[in-house]
């Protein structure tokens, strides 16, 4: 799963003392002040996205420790020619009931640095992007993994929207200068997963795309299908009055796989069928045999 988020690159210049020594803890050869130039990033934050996401608060601190050391780069292209800064600092800071990863990176002077550091000076290079995996997606509404509910992304239940909380940092790839950002005033590059490359990513690499656009569909269909069933469950308890709050309900179904729940709604299905038969409005009389005389005209 695949968001962009326009972040910023801020200000920056010389290292302080403290900063240098975080820097040469990265670099192979002892370097000085005036060798290198500094600038800070913000980068995840734990607000709501325009993809109804948004990172678990309590994530960023592991989050922001794991950029230390990474690469900025170019476009996300993971190469080696690509590589323009290193991230050798990152924390968390909280503005106005806002919590977000600020890091600071640095550049070698000389040469091409010197083309990248003026054109961050001068605002022509700020906008970055960022690689990371999380381990969970939660369901805000029911606190179950997302997509194993009924629940959707950007829908109200009970006046509450529903939103994929990010959760258990894996592992950070990079950062990177975009020029522009797949989506406005918004967006960092989050994936789920092992810490390996994403499927997106993979097919965006050895050109599948349209292969991951088949499978995406289907997948969206698959959960699509996975909630109805699981509403059509929990309605049916609800009916048969089990005594079970629908929370529990919800709860419970969606620790179910597919076959499970396909197999607990036909059951719940015949005994809500026993127990609630269908009438018809004229039936014929079990005593007599014949029809009801009292619909007749």
């Amino acid at each position: 799963m695949e968001v962009k988020k326009q972040t910023q690159a801020l200000g920056g210049g010389v290292p302080t003392a403290q900063q240098l020594g975080a820097i040469n803890a990265q670099a192979k050869a002892e370097l000085k002040a005036e060798e290198v130039y500094v600038f800070s990033l913000r980068l995840c934050d734990d607000q709501v996205d325009r993809d109804h996401e948004r990172f678990d608060t309590e994530a960023l601190p592991e989050l922001a420790r794991m950029f230390v050391g990474k690469s900025g780069i170019v476009d996300h292209q993971w190469s080696a020619k690509q590589q323009v800064a290193r991230i050798f600092e990152a924390g968390v800071v909280t503005e106005a009931g806002v919590s977000y990863i600020k890091a600071w990176a640095y550049i070698r002077r000389g040469g091409a640095g010197d083309e990248w550091i003026a054109d961050i000076e001068a605002g022509i290079k700020k906008e970055v992007s960022v690689g990371c995996a999380m381990g969970r997606s939660v369901c805000s509404v029911c606190g179950l993994e997302y997509g194993t509910c009924g629940h959707q992304k950007g829908n109200v239940y009970d006046g509450q929207s529903c939103v994929a909380v990010l959760k258990e940092p894996v592992d950070a790839y990079e950062f990177s200068f975009v020029a522009v950002p797949a989506q406005a005033n918004a967006g960092v590059l989050k994936g789920m997963g092992t810490g390996k490359a994403s499927l997106k990513e993979l097919a965006d690499r050895f050109g599948a795309q349209e292969e991951y656009r088949n499978l995406y569909k289907q997948a969206a269909l698959g959960q699509e299908y996975a909630g109805l069933l699981a509403d059509q469950t929990v309605r049916l308890c609800l009916a048969l009055e089990l005594g079970l709050e629908e929370k529990l309900l919800r709860q419970m179904t969606g620790k179910l796989g597919t076959a499970e729940l396909k197999a607990l709604c036909r059951a719940l299905s015949e005994k809500a069928d026993r127990k609630f038969p269908a009438r018809v409005q004229i039936a014929a009389s079990e005593e007599a045999g014949d029809w009801d005389t009292g619909y007749l005209i």
